[in-house]
């Protein structure tokens, strides 16, 4: 797909009773929800632009996308419905080849550095949601290491939540995230019981961006 323009993306969806994931099956972390398949589709066309700069960050040429092919529909869970994308798909089971595993890793690194560089250039205090909800920049970036360390363990990676401001063991985490994720693999769960490196990619990416975007759109110059 890379540097060609006018492309159909293949994606796939997740139905729960209340939210609707969409995501591209090519692009890990390319992920948006909503109340309906339609608007989930909507959200993830709006959000290309913002992806972009992602696969951009990896050295990635990323396509002009005109369509969306709907691969796979899913059903979701209470998982769904709490905002999380926990389907796995018959794509994540797919075998990885070396070069994929290989972008996977550059992905990875490029959703951490833009992290690194949103948060660095947020306030501490973040603009409330519109219900006055919504952790602030330390309490996010908290949670968003919290996750990856719990995430790591369903691909065999074992190292305890570091604090969010502890440089040398978050990079310790991530590097083994990464080195998991940039092997190939025969599509099955990298641990007994654990998760696919398609699935984990995908869910690692997603879980980090869905925060930068939350961290972006909540800068008080944005509001």
């Amino acid at each position: 797909m890379d540097g060609m323009a006018g492309k159909v993306a293949p994606i796939a969806t997740e139905t729960g009773k209340k939210k609707v994931f969409a995501w591209a099956v090519e692009w890990p972390g390319w992920c948006r929800s909503a109340k309906t398949e339609e608007l989930a589709i909507e959200a993830l066309a709006a959000y290309a632009g913002r992806y972009k700069a992602v696969a951009e960050e990896a050295g990635l040429a990323f396509p002009q996308t005109d369509t969306f092919d709907i691969q796979e529909r899913l059903p979701g869970s209470a998982s769904t419905d709490f905002g999380v994308p926990g389907a796995i798909a018959s794509a994540d089971r797919k075998p990885v080849k070396a070069a994929e595993a290989a972008r996977a890793g550059e992905l990875l690194t490029a959703a951490w550095d833009i992290l690194a560089t949103v948060a660095a250039r947020s306030p501490a205090e973040l603009t409330k949601g519109p219900r006055g909800g919504g952790r602030d920049r330390d309490k996010m970036l908290d949670h968003v290491v919290g996750s990856e360390s719990g995430y790591g363990r369903m691909i065999g990676v074992k190292h305890k939540q570091p604090a969010f401001d502890d440089e040398e063991a978050v990079a310790a985490l991530r590097a083994d995230l990464k080195r998991a994720l940039s092997r190939p693999s025969d599509g099955s769960p990298l641990r007994p019981n654990g998760w696919p490196a398609r699935y984990a990619t995908r869910r690692i990416i997603w879980h980090v961006l869905d925060h930068v975007w939350e961290m972006e759109d909540r800068h008080p110059s944005r509001v």
